[in-house]
């Protein structure tokens, strides 16, 4: 995601947050902050073979696909990227995989290549339920990935936070519906 993808991204009113990674009610409010505007992370030479989701992330734990610039940038090593990335029906607790991904993320922004930088957390849904409970939902699933990565000490200013709950899903099952479960990370 380029600069002005944040930026216009910020400007349609994005959302950052942390909050409590235990599962919480996802028709709680999330109140907004200022949002970050450092650029994202530029690509390195190195190059990662996996598959990509629509929205050009890699899969890369049960709950989280990573964007290909911070998968090179970060030189993330993925146990399986070819994994699919899934929550729960309802649920946005992260799994152990979900884990793994995010140390090595929040080793590569504090400490690492990127550190400073800032990450775009998208919270994702299927296409079932209505569109606002969605919403709520992709934003707690971010919110679960944020205060993660938040306790590995990223700054919370470091982490924008959205959600598109069921707007850019495309599955029609179950096996496509644990694909549209997901947290981007850009």
């Amino acid at each position: 995601m380029n600069a002005g993808a944040i930026g216009h991204v910020v400007g349609l009113g994005a959302i950052i947050a942390v909050s409590a990674l235990a599962v919480g009610c996802a028709h709680d409010a999330v109140a907004p902050q200022t949002p970050v505007t450092e650029t994202p992370p530029t690509p390195s030479p190195q190059t990662t073979s996996s598959t990509t989701t629509t929205s050009g992330t890699v899969p890369a734990s049960s709950n989280v696909a990573v964007s290909a610039d911070l998968l090179k940038a970060c030189s993330i090593n993925l146990n399986n990227e070819e994994k699919s990335p899934k929550f729960e029906f309802d649920e946005s607790v992260l799994r152990g995989d979900d884990r793994s991904v995010l140390d090595q993320i929040a080793r590569c922004v504090t400490t690492g290549p990127l550190q400073g930088r800032a990450l775009h957390l998208i919270g994702r849904a299927d296409p079932r339920g209505e569109a606002e409970y969605n919403m709520a939902l992709g934003s707690s699933r971010a919110s679960s990935v944020g205060t993660y990565l938040g306790s590995l000490g990223v700054p919370a200013t470091q982490l924008m936070q959205t959600s598109r709950g069921k707007l850019d899903a495309t599955g029609t099952d179950e096996a496509g519906w644990q694909l549209d479960r997901r947290v981007d990370v850009e």
